[in-house]
C-alpha cells in the first residue's frame, strides 16, 4: 500500500538551475531585508581596498555577518570604520551567488561605542600594566650572536618557513621549534607551556636551552589573534628568563604579548632579522677592522722607530758626558790638600779660643754660684717646711679645739678625723724627707761635677802647675826671666825652684829628631 499519491511524487516538482535558485534567493532576501539597521562590532577591517571598496565583518558574541561598503558610499561616510569599534550600520541584505554567502551592503555608518572584545582587551591591558609586566626596566637585551634560537609557532604554516629561510640567509644557527596551535581553543595554554618549557631546558642538556625565543604567527583578525591576548600567555612571556621577541600578526596588529615581550617585531621575518646579524656584514667588518689594526700597528711602529732614531741622534757621546765630571774631579783633587790644611788651621784656632776661656777662676765662680743656689734652695725648702708645719699645727690646734667642744655622739667621727690628720702629717713628713733627699742627691751630683772639673784631677794625670813668686799661674815661658823664683805644684805637693839663664825662649828639638819624624800620609779620598 502506497502512502503517496501520484501528484505528490517528487518527480512532479519544478526543476531550477543553480543560477535560477540563487537568483530567486537573492531577490527574496533583498525584498525581505531591503532596509535594515544592524548593531555589531567591526572585525577584520584593513582599510579600503585598492578598488576603493571596504570589506570587513560585523559580529556580536554569537554570530557574524560579512559587510561591504561600496566606493561611492564610503566617500560619503561621516564616520570611517575602525577595527574593534561597535557601530550601527544601515543598509540592505543581499547574497553573493558565486559562493552562496549573504552580506550587508552598508550605506550609512554610525559609531555605537567600543566593542566588547576591545573593551575586554583594554581592561586586561590596564590590569597587567598596573602589575608592572609591561615596564621598560624589565625588558632584557637580545644577545648579539645567539647559538640556539627557539621558535614557538605552528609547524605547518608559512611563518616557520619564512623564519628558517631568513635565518639561513643571514647567519645560520641551530633552531629549535616548539610546535603549538596559534588559533582556536587551547592555543593560549600551548603557547604559554612552550615558553615555560624552553625556560626549563638545561643549557648543557641534549636539547640546549635557546639564547633567544621567537613567538610568531601570521596576520589575522582580532579573533584569530586573541590567543596571544590571554593572560596566561602574557604572564609566561613576562616571566621568561630567555629574551623573547614577539612577532604576532602584521605591522598594524597589536596584542598584549607585544607589550610583555622584550622586543616586538612587525613580522615574523623581521623577528628573524632581529635575532641574528648578517654574517657577511660581520665578516666584512672584521676584515675591515683587522686591516685598520694592521695599518695602525705599522704606523705606530714607524713612528716609534723614527722617535728612537731622533733620540739616538740627540744623545751626546760618552766623552762629552764624562768631560765635565772629570774636570770637576781634577779641580776637587787639586784643592783637597789646601782644604785640609785650612781646615786644620781653623780647628786649631777654634780650640785655642775655647781653651782660653777655660780658667780656674771661672770654674770657681760657677761652683760658688751653684753652691749659693743650692744653699738658697735649701733655705727656701726649710722655710716652706716650717710654714707647712705651722699650718698643719694650726689646723691640728683648730681641730683639737673643735673636737673638745664636740658632743659625745660624734666622738667616733672625731677619732676618724684625728686618724686622717695623723696620716696627712705622716705623708707631709714623708714628702719633705723625699724632697730633701732629692735635693741632697742633686747637690752631691753637682759636687762630683765640680771635682771632675777641678785642675787637681789634671795634676793627678802627671801634669804640673807653675806659679810665680806672687802665687799667680804662669801661662807661658816668655813670662819668666832668668833667676825668677817659681813654685811647681804637683798632685802630691809643691816644689820651689829658680829659673835658669835660658829665659823664656822655648827649646828646639834636635834636627835629627825632626828628620826622623815620618812625613804625614795623605788619607784616602774614598
Amino acid at each position: 500500500m502506497s502512502f503517496f499519491s501520484e501528484n505528490d511524487s517528487p518527480s512532479n516538482l519544478a526543476e531550477y538551475s543553480v543560477s535560477e535558485l540563487s537568483g530567486s534567493i537573492k531577490r527574496t532576501v533583498e525584498q525581505a531585508f531591503d532596509q535594515v539597521r544592524v548593531r555589531g562590532e567591526i572585525s577584520g577591517y584593513r582599510g579600503p581596498h585598492s578598488s576603493g571598496h571596504a570589506y570587513f565583518s560585523l559580529k556580536d558574541d554569537k554570530a557574524r555577518i560579512d559587510a561591504v561598503i561600496w566606493k561611492g558610499s564610503f566617500s560619503r561616510l561621516r564616520f570611517k570604520p575602525e577595527e574593534g569599534m561597535e557601530v550601527i550600520a544601515t543598509g540592505k541584505i543581499t547574497t553573493f551567488p558565486g559562493s552562496s554567502k549573504y552580506q550587508i551592503v552598508i550605506e550609512t555608518l554610525e559609531p555605537a561605542g567600543a566593542g566588547a572584545l576591545m573593551a575586554l582587551l583594554e581592561e586586561r591591558r590596564r590590569k597587567l600594566a598596573a602589575e608592572g609586566l609591561f615596564d621598560t626596566e624589565r625588558k632584557k637585551p637580545l644577545p648579539f650572536l645567539p647559538k640556539v634560537i627557539g621558535v614557538v609557532t605552528s609547524p605547518t604554516g608559512a611563518v616557520i618557513r619564512d623564519i628558517l629561510h631568513r635565518i639561513a640567509d643571514r647567519f645560520p644557527v641551530h633552531v629549535v621549534v616548539w610546535p603549538v596551535k596559534v588559533q582556536g581553543e587551547g592555543s593560549g595554554q600551548e603557547v604559554a607551556a612552550a615558553i615555560e618549557g624552553f625556560n626549563t631546558l638545561d643549557p648543557l642538556g641534549p636539547i640546549r636551552r635557546p639564547d633567544v625565543l621567537i613567538v610568531a604567527r601570521g596576520g589575522g583578525s582580532l579573533e584569530d589573534l586573541w590567543s596571544f591576548n590571554d593572560e596566561i600567555v602574557v604572564r609566561a612571556a613576562a616571566a621568561s628568563k630567555i629574551p623573547l621577541i614577539s612577532a604576532v600578526g602584521h605591522e598594524t596588529d597589536w596584542t598584549l604579548i607585544d607589550h610583555a615581550a622584550d622586543r616586538r617585531a612587525p613580522t615574523p621575518t623581521g623577528a628573524a632579522e632581529m635575532a641574528v646579524p648578517v654574517k657577511a656584514d660581520l665578516e666584512a667588518e672584521i676584515a675591515s677592522l683587522a686591516a685598520r689594526l694592521r695599518g695602525a700597528c705599522a704606523r705606530q711602529m714607524d713612528n716609534r722607530r723614527q722617535g728612537v732614531r731622533a733620540l739616538a741622534r740627540a744623545l751626546p757621546s760618552l766623552d762629552q758626558l764624562l768631560a765635565l765630571p772629570r774636570r770637576r774631579f781634577d779641580e776637587a783633587s787639586a784643592g783637597l790638600g789646601r782644604g785640609l790644611q785650612m781646615n786644620t788651621a781653623n780647628k786649631r784656632r777654634t780650640f785655642e779660643r775655647t781653651a782660653a776661656h777655660l780658667r780656674p777662676d771661672m770654674l770657681l765662680t760657677r761652683i760658688a754660684e751653684r753652691r749659693q743656689r743650692v744653699a738658697d734652695r735649701l733655705l727656701r725648702a726649710e722655710r716652706i717646711v716650717e710654714r707647712r708645719l705651722d699650718h698643719v699645727r694650726a689646723r691640728l690646734s683648730a681641730f683639737d679645739v673643735s673636737l673638745r667642744a664636740t658632743p659625745a655622739r660624734i666622738k667616733t667621727q672625731t677619732e676618724r678625723a684625728r686618724d686622717r690628720l695623723s696620716g696627712l702629717a705622716l705623708r707631709a713628713e714623708s714628702a719633705l724627707s723625699g724632697d730633701l733627699s732629692r735635693r741632697r742627691a742633686l747637690l752631691l751630683a753637682q759636687d762630683r761635677m765640680l771635682q771632675s772639673l777641678s785642675y787637681r784631677n789634671v795634676l793627678k794625670r802627671g801634669y804640673a802647675l807653675v806659679r810665680d813668686e806672687d802665687g799667680a799661674p804662669v801661662k807661658g815661658a816668655a813670662e819668666l826671666g832668668p833667676g825668677r823664683a817659681i813654685a811647681i805644684e804637683f798632685a802630691d805637693g809643691t816644689v820651689d825652684a829658680v829659673t835658669g839663664s835660658g829665659g823664656g825662649a822655648p827649646r828646639k828639638k834636635p834636627a835629627k829628631a825632626e828628620a826622623q819624624k815620618p812625613a804625614p800620609r795623605q788619607g784616602s779620598l774614598f
